[in-house]
């Protein structure tokens, strides 16, 4: 079983690679000209389902509340597996990511991804600092975000969300644009951090009804960031079930 999962893996890294380089030469529009930055969200889409259908991964998007495709989101959703981030490709609103600066290291990948995306490394306070200063810059160039509020892959223990970071929701009200809680449920037995595996199972992305910060203050940070967990938290206790005959199918 273990050698059939190394196999499948490889094959989802080559299929990762095809995809990324036949698009890189439209990538490059965004990065040269960045006032086509809808590109990226578009790119995202075609990048994430070409990887999904290479693979031979069924994945199904869920969409709770309506997304208004000309208004602005702070998208947040957990992150249990590095699949979150082709999965969030997935959004049906064109949007960048904000994620941890070690993403710059990968060859080629890492270049396009830092001039693209925010990054911010966590352990950094004058990084963290840039990062929601430049997330507030992006938010007034027009552009939505997808910022994991736990600060990357923290929880100890799957599938628990680990404690928010404030960032996001300090975004979202400082610019009055909306909340949109992300749920993402089975990525975590798919491909767990601790083993780099890629494994069968359903890539699904539930995208919750907005919660919209429009009149609210700094005060009112704590109350957003609890209802945006305690959303994704309910969620996820639903799939218990589903959890279970997954992980005794790997």
């Amino acid at each position: 079983m273990r050698f059939l999962k190394w196999l499948y893996t490889a094959w989802g890294m080559i299929v990762f690679s095809v995809v990324f380089f036949s698009l890189l030469p439209l990538l490059l529009i965004p990065i040269f000209f960045p006032s086509q930055y809808k590109l990226v969200g578009i790119l995202n889409r075609i990048w994430a389902k070409g990887l999904f259908i290479g693979i031979l991964k069924p994945y199904k998007v869920e969409i709770r509340g309506e997304l208004d495709r000309k208004r602005q989101y702070i998208f947040c959703p957990n992150h249990f597996s590095y699949i979150d981030i082709p999965t969030m490709g997935l959004n049906p609103v064109n949007t960048i990511f904000v994620g941890k600066s070690s993403m710059s290291k990968v060859p080629v990948f890492g270049w396009m991804y830092s001039k693209l995306h925010i990054t911010v490394d966590r352990s950094n306070l004058k990084s963290r600092y840039s990062s929601l200063i430049q997330s507030m810059d992006a938010i007034d160039q027009g552009k939505s975000l997808v910022i994991y509020p736990e600060g990357g892959i923290v929880t100890k223990k799957d599938p628990v969300i680990a404690r928010f970071k404030d960032g996001a929701f300090r975004v979202a009200i400082e610019k009055q644009i909306p909340i949109v809680p992300v749920t993402i449920p089975y990525n975590w037995i798919i491909l767990p951090p601790y083993e780099f595996l890629v494994w069968r199972g359903l890539i699904k992305v539930i995208f919750h009804e907005p919660i919209e910060t429009k009149g609210l203050t700094l005060a009112d940070i704590d109350a957003v960031r609890d209802k945006t967990y305690a959303i994704m938290n309910q969620e996820l206790k639903k799939h218990v079930d589903t959890y279970t005959a997954l992980k005794s199918m790997i």
